[in-house]
């Protein structure tokens, strides 16, 4: 790491707590809201994931298999299951439901705009990454997400997100997460390609699928099938069976409150 970027993390650990409080307002007066063009990536391809809710179990595989691939600090997810127990309201039976959650690669990402370094950008190929070696950890991103997706790896100190394993997909590999799901709920493909698995799916279900926070117009690219209503926009939850810890034992509390 060079004396310079050393020295503008020294600075950016010392305001990391008032960086919080920044509003993102001030950012666009800043000049720095508009989307970059895209770079790296296959341009013919367009990634995107469907979720098939029916054939998810809750095993957490996706959620150990990405960890142990992109070696995530402990407390911290690219992705993760989120469960929840649903009441009927006439008649009060519980059922549990199921819902993977990971970054969106969004068409209209808002996290690529707010970075003042463009540490975050959008690939060619419609996957979103993180260049650790240009992030200085703001977390401008991490607030600018509407899907709680993102966070500040506290080993590298930048910010931290899922990338659809992009590393494995540019070699012919499928993201960790999607070999490692034993329902084969998740699938990944390219939309460009009528023939693709994905492609394929979606026009069958076409109907049937379902985004999350589809009134933040970021045109959301990982689908979900069999997903009720209710789920789409922050569902009102209270934390049951587990949580989830740091190291030193402070509540994470991934479900969507708070994370």
């Amino acid at each position: 790491m060079d004396k310079i970027r050393r020295a503008l993390l020294g600075q950016i650990a010392k305001l990391t707590a008032g960086a919080a409080l920044v509003p993102l307002s001030s950012l666009a007066s800043a000049g720095i809201n508009d989307q970059p063009p895209r770079r790296e990536g296959d341009p013919s391809k367009r990634y995107a994931m469907l979720i098939d809710l029916r054939a998810c179990i809750g095993c957490q595989a996706c959620t150990v298999s990405c960890h142990i691939e992109n070696e995530a600090p402990l407390g911290s997810f690219r992705t993760i299951v989120s469960q929840y127990e649903v009441e009927h309201e006439e008649t009060g039976d519980i059922a549990t439901f199921m819902l993977p959650r990971l970054c969106n690669h969004c068409d209209n990402p808002p996290c690529v705009p707010v970075c003042p370094v463009e540490a975050t950008f959008q690939r060619q190929d419609g996957i979103v990454v993180v260049d650790n070696d240009v992030c200085v950890g703001c977390a401008y991103c991490v607030q600018a997400c509407p899907y709680d997706a993102r966070f500040i790896n506290e080993h590298t100190q930048t910010a931290d997100k899922c990338t659809f394993c992009a590393h494995r997909l540019d070699v012919g590999l499928l993201p960790a997460c999607v070999e490692s799901c034993v329902g084969g709920a998740r699938i990944i493909g390219d939309l460009n390609d009528p023939d693709s698995q994905i492609s394929r799916m979606m026009k069958e279900h076409y109907e049937d699928l379902m985004v999350l926070k589809p009134e933040m117009g970021t045109s959301p690219h990982v689908f979900y099938l069999g997903m009720e209503e209710r789920f789409m926009s922050r569902p009102q939850a209270k934390p049951a069976i587990w949580d989830v810890r740091t190291q030193e034992g402070e509540e994470i509390g991934y479900e969507f409150d708070g994370h």
